[in-house]
């Protein structure tokens, strides 16, 4: 059971007088006066029945810079020769990427259904509890918590690493050592920063998104200046290349991967104001740009990279930045730094609000659920993100574990799509004020299965390992999570890790709005 704090507690926290909520099932219950727009008239953080939830401090602008900060990472610099090898041809290539924007376009718009519905933070996590029960919820928590936070994070930190350090090792690889200590800095110094300010790390997001969208459109200007003078040479036989089945989904695969990050402002929809409207129009803003960003940087390198360049590239926009900038090449790496710093950044962002939800549910530990009395911010699952992800720093197979995990992860976003089917049908009444048509989420989900197995059909074993490992999440929730009656230890190692936390931080048990209007 949640915690209770007694009237004097003092925090910063605005309070409203305890009503008894509505349960009827209507989201607007007499807790709260809402505008028009379905908008709290309070966007500071409430007391309600005895209960602190939070502020709701992120702006439209911070939705998009979230949604576009965490899509554009290290894959649009990396993915373009991993779509080129598997089809072979440029106009294939561009129509490819230009579907990849319109699937994952799709599937957000289907979660701007989900998170206007269920305003819960936690994305996948919450709408899989809703959907279809608390064992399905807590196993997309399982492998979110142990594997697929702390390797996402890890893997953007390391290649932020690479590139930062690329310019002072001109002749060479940087040192292994060397990589992994400053990918260690990039993570402790970001936590630090989500730690003090929610308006600081959006303040990161903003500058960081607006620097690597800055950096894109200097690539792209740059391949149209060179289609101009007319020395692109790549678009010759435009339409020559590998035209199966199995290369079209693996250049697919390689798409998605450089769009990955589109659901994630739905693992923050308790903090952004007005999400009713402004979860749907940060997702129609970003979607667009990204899409129309990612299309014509691709141009812009078939332009000025040779095919053969492109398939011998492990990073195309290195040999671009050699071919275009001259002297001033060395800006490119940075420019791959500063995006994935922003990356790091938005996955932390939204990893620690994850786990307090999941705490909110009595699936994680009490002291996930702490914030910060005054910034807000959940310190313990912050810390707790940063140490996960610096434990697989010190892992050699960190990659591997990713690849044992991205079809699982496909999987739960076509179970959460899914259950929004399934919603409609057991809870008809519940607010929708977006409703997608059917087709959509009965295209997403086809394609998504396709691309899960299109490559399990040739490696089944990294399939067939993510599957072994979330379901080895079942006995633990049965006797960690179901089971009522623990020894008493266990509360009291409980307890003692709150107060810990409490005395250390300053911090206290948040609860959501959802369920303290349920």
């Amino acid at each position: 059971m949640p915690e209770r704090y007694g009237d004097k507690v003092t925090t910063s926290l605005a309070e409203l007088p305890k009503t008894k909520a509505s349960t009827n099932g209507d989201h607007k219950s007499s807790l709260f006066e809402l505008n028009g727009d379905n908008s709290l008239t309070r966007n500071d953080a409430v007391k309600v029945e005895d209960k602190i939830v939070l502020k709701r401090k992120l702006t439209l602008m911070n939705g998009v810079a979230i949604i576009v900060g965490t899509i554009i990472g290290s894959g649009i610099f990396i993915a373009p020769t991993g779509v080129f090898f598997y089809t072979g041809s440029v106009g294939s290539s561009l129509l490819i990427w230009a579907a990849c924007g319109l699937l994952s376009t799709v599937g957000a718009l289907c979660y701007a259904e989900l998170g206007t519905s269920i305003t819960r933070s936690g994305g996948d996590y919450a709408y899989l509890l809703i959907a279809f029960g608390p064992l399905v919820g807590f196993l997309r928590l399982w492998i979110a918590l142990l594997i697929i936070r702390p390797t996402t994070q890890t893997i953007v930190a390391l290649t932020f690493a690479q590139y930062a350090a690329k310019p002072f090792f001109e002749e060479c690889e940087p040192p292994e050592n060397a990589v992994k200590l400053l990918a260690a800095g990039c993570l402790c110094f970001l936590t630090a920063v989500n730690c003090l300010s929610v308006k600081w790390s959006m303040k990161v997001q903003d500058v960081f998104t607006a620097g690597k969208i800055l950096a894109l459109i200097l690539i792209i200007m740059a391949g149209i200046y060179q289609m101009i003078i007319g020395e692109a040479n790549s678009f010759d036989n435009l339409w020559e290349g590998n035209y199966s089945l199995t290369n079209i989904g693996f250049a697919f695969y390689s798409g998605l991967f450089a769009f990955g990050g589109w659901n994630y402002l739905n693992f923050v929809t308790e903090e952004l104001q007005d999400p009713y409207r402004n979860l749907p129009r940060a997702i129609w803003i970003a979607m667009p740009v990204v899409t129309g960003i990612y299309v014509l940087v691709n141009l812009a390198y078939f332009a000025v990279v040779t095919k053969t360049e492109m398939l011998s590239s492990l990073a195309v926009a290195v040999t671009f930045g050699n071919r275009m900038f001259g002297s001033f090449a060395f800006m490119v790496p940075i420019f791959v730094a500063l995006s994935t710093f922003g990356g790091v950044n938005g996955v932390l962002f939204t990893s620690a609000r994850l786990f307090a939800t999941g705490a909110q549910e009595g699936h994680l530990p009490k002291f996930f659920q702490l914030f910060h009395i005054e910034q807000q911010t959940p310190i313990p699952a912050l810390i707790f993100s940063c140490i996960m992800s610096l434990v697989m720093l010190l892992t050699a197979d960190v990659y591997k574990l990713i690849n044992y995990f991205s079809c699982v992860l496909w999987l739960s976003v076509v179970a959460s799509v899914a259950g929004m089917l399934r919603l409609r049908k057991t809870k008809p009444n519940i607010p929708r004020p977006i409703r997608v048509h059917t087709a959509l989420p009965v295209i997403f989900i086809i394609c998504c299965i396709i691309l899960v197995l299109m490559p399990s059909l040739s490696e089944p074993l990294n399939l067939l390992i993510g599957l072994t490992i979330t379901l080895a999440g079942i006995p633990f929730y049965y006797v960690c999570i179901a089971w009522r009656n623990k020894p008493r230890c266990y509360g009291h190692l409980s307890d003692k890790m709150v107060n810990l936390c409490r005395a250390l931080f300053n911090t206290t048990i948040i609860e959501s709005i959802e369920r303290s209007t349920d």
